[in-house]
């Protein structure tokens, strides 16, 4: 298995851990959103259930004691009418004239004993009656009235309908109480002919508490009995602050016959619940606080968020921890692997934290270091090889030139044409001796100009349509860079830039220093290559040799980048003459020297002997 394989398996697999946070995240809002969702739906439904079962249930408590009342009333209003036909009472209402005293006492005996064995029944509910004779004038009761018979007392109260007043002579609210009037008359019911039988039922306010202290016992309300215009007759344990809120609500919104209403009192919720009497036109009133009752299933439900809460938060964090100290360091590892992968072997990975990646990370490192040492002595040997490869072909006498160059010398010299015999003779061996001293790798900028002048002024001598210009500024003369770095670009502009037309022929060499780098640009006039060949042919300067690609350019781009870092390389453009530039950058080492002549042109300077 290559590099690059178990590169791709190491890649998948960690894609796979790359994206662990987000998948665990999205994982922890999977499962709490339908969790919350149905325990949400679950508690409204509970709370719902609960609420409308304690309302059912309120109300039937509050109707049963309200029935309760009525029914006990009921009993008065009963025995009231069955006690106005008893015989005894009867005869209290007659003229008694053949009885005597005795037998008067004796029927009023009779008449109070069986009213007090009525209104002792029960304790809950003790009655209280009165036998009015409006004939005789008198009055039977078995409670203690404070008044006797009173004719304006009873015409006040006959309206045939339970009225709560007091006695007739104290309005404090002790001495109130409910009160019924029955007359035996054949009259309309509430009015008096003069002779009538009236019976008094009547039972205080203390019976309605005592029912809704029993009421309130058994259950979680706080009952009281309410009239509009009336004081509220309240159980003996009842809360006056809430109470008296309630009231004025109830004055502002008076309840129907039986009415539920759940109202906001001191920012707490309460279930208030109504049923209206029968007989008294009376209001039995519950009020329920459903914070208490309910309460239990909302701190259950808060409780119950608060711990979604807290474990999303610790799901997250732990998420957040796995990221910290798993998924950075793989994506970190991935990173440094496609650096490799990209043929950087430089890359080095550190960690802070003592655990088993630093490990892995201590391992890449010590394999990036040995990669990359032993890419380096394997460039290193193929640049020496190479290097060998050029040196054997500059230590070859190019036949072909040479035979072109003495040819040229025979015909000029059979022409008698010395000067043209001297100077192809001078340019063509300086030429040659340059090109044939191995003693250094590097030579002086101003050296490289020397022998570009030697071989361009021999092929201008050979094809007179050849014109060049050489303009380097003098502080660039001096710096060293790898000998015959310039003359097979040059070469290359004269066999496919002017070579391949016969309208070109001006060839331009030029310098600059710019940004802390050294440029020389070589152009010619020639046809040149298309947008898409410039760009192949630049990619294929930062690719590494493929046996189809030439090694000529490429050999010396990598010379550059050897000699001078990565940031020195070949590049070609579009000439401003119309045809090819090559750009050749390199960056400006440390401590170079400045001293040597400029703008050369043809025929003014030689390679140098001693180079």
């Amino acid at each position: 298995m290559g590099f690059s394989q178990a590169f791709m398996i190491v890649k998948e697999k960690s894609w796979n851990r790359f994206s662990l946070s987000a998948k665990m995240n999205s994982l922890i809002i999977v499962l709490f959103v339908p969790i919350i969702i149905v325990y949400t739906y679950s508690n409204n439904v509970t709370f719902d259930v609960v609420s409308k079962e304690l309302q059912e249930s309120n109300t039937k408590q509050l109707t049963f004691l309200s029935s309760q009342i009525d029914s006990r009333i009921n009993q008065m209003m009963d025995f009231s009418l069955v006690f106005s036909k008893d015989p005894n009472v009867r005869k209290f209402n007659g003229l008694g004239i053949w009885e005597d005293r005795y037998d008067r006492m004796q029927t009023r005996f009779v008449i109070q004993e069986k009213m007090m064995l009525q209104s002792g029944l029960t304790d809950v509910w003790p009655s209280r009656y009165a036998v009015y004779s409006q004939q005789n004038k008198d009055v039977i009761s078995n409670y203690d009235k404070p008044t006797g018979y009173d004719e304006n007392y009873l015409i006040q109260n006959m309206s045939g309908k339970w009225t709560y007043s007091d006695d007739g002579t104290d309005s404090s609210r002790k001495s109130k109480a409910f009160y019924w009037f029955h007359s035996d008359s054949i009259a309309p019911q509430g009015t008096l002919t003069g002779s009538d039988l009236v019976v008094e039922a009547s039972f205080s306010s203390e019976n309605i508490q005592n029912m809704l202290d029993t009421y309130k016992k058994g259950g979680q309300g706080d009952p009281f009995f309410y009239h509009k215009g009336e004081t509220p007759i309240l159980n003996r344990t009842a809360d006056q602050k809430l109470t008296a809120e309630l009231i004025g609500y109830l004055d502002k919104h008076s309840p129907d016959s039986s009415t539920q209403h759940v109202i906001s009192l001191g920012h707490k919720n309460y279930l208030v619940s109504s049923v209206k009497s029968s007989y008294l036109e009376w209001y039995l009133v519950d009020v329920v606080p459903l914070d208490r009752i309910l309460g239990p299933i909302s701190v259950s439900r808060n409780l119950f968020y608060v711990s979604m809460l807290l474990l999303f938060v610790v799901g997250i964090s732990a998420s957040i921890l796995l990221y910290q100290n798993v998924q950075r360091p793989i994506k970190k590892l991935i990173k440094g692997l496609r650096r490799v992968q990209r043929g950087d072997y430089s890359v080095r990975l550190h960690s802070e934290e003592h655990n088993e990646f630093s490990f892995l990370f201590y391992r890449f490192n010590d394999m990036s270091h040995q990669i990359q040492d032993l890419i380096e002595n394997v460039f290193n040997e193929k640049i020496r090889a190479r290097e060998a490869t050029l040196k054997q072909l500059q230590a070859q006498i190019n036949p072909h030139f040479l035979y072109n160059c003495l040819g040229y010398i025979i015909n000029m010299a059979q022409m008698k044409d010395e000067e043209a015999v001297v100077s192809m003779a001078y340019n063509l061996s300086a030429y040659y001796r340059y090109t044939t001293r191995m003693e250094r790798d590097t030579a002086t900028l101003n050296d490289e100009v020397k022998l570009l002048v030697n071989y361009l002024d021999i092929q201008k001598l050979r094809n007179g349509r050849i014109e060049y210009h050489i303009d380097i500024p003098q502080e660039m003369l001096s710096y060293s860079i790898p000998r015959l770095l310039l003359q097979p670009i040059v070469e290359n502009s004269v066999i496919h830039g002017v070579g391949k037309s016969y309208s070109s022929g001006e060839i331009r060499i030029s310098g600059e220093i710019s940004g802390g780098c050294c440029r020389v640009y070589i152009d010619d006039d020639g046809p040149g290559l298309s947008p898409e060949q410039q760009e192949a042919l630049n990619r294929k300067m930062r690719e590494p040799l493929q046996e189809e690609m030439g090694c000529g350019l490429w050999n010396t781009n990598q010379r550059l980048i050897h000699q001078f870092g990565n940031h020195s390389a070949l590049h070609f453009t579009e000439s401003p003459l119309g045809g090819f530039r090559t750009e050749i950058v390199w960056e400006i080492p440390a401590q170079e020297g400045h001293s040597l002549p400029t703008n050369l042109r043809g025929d003014t300077a030689y390679a140098n002997d001693h180079c």
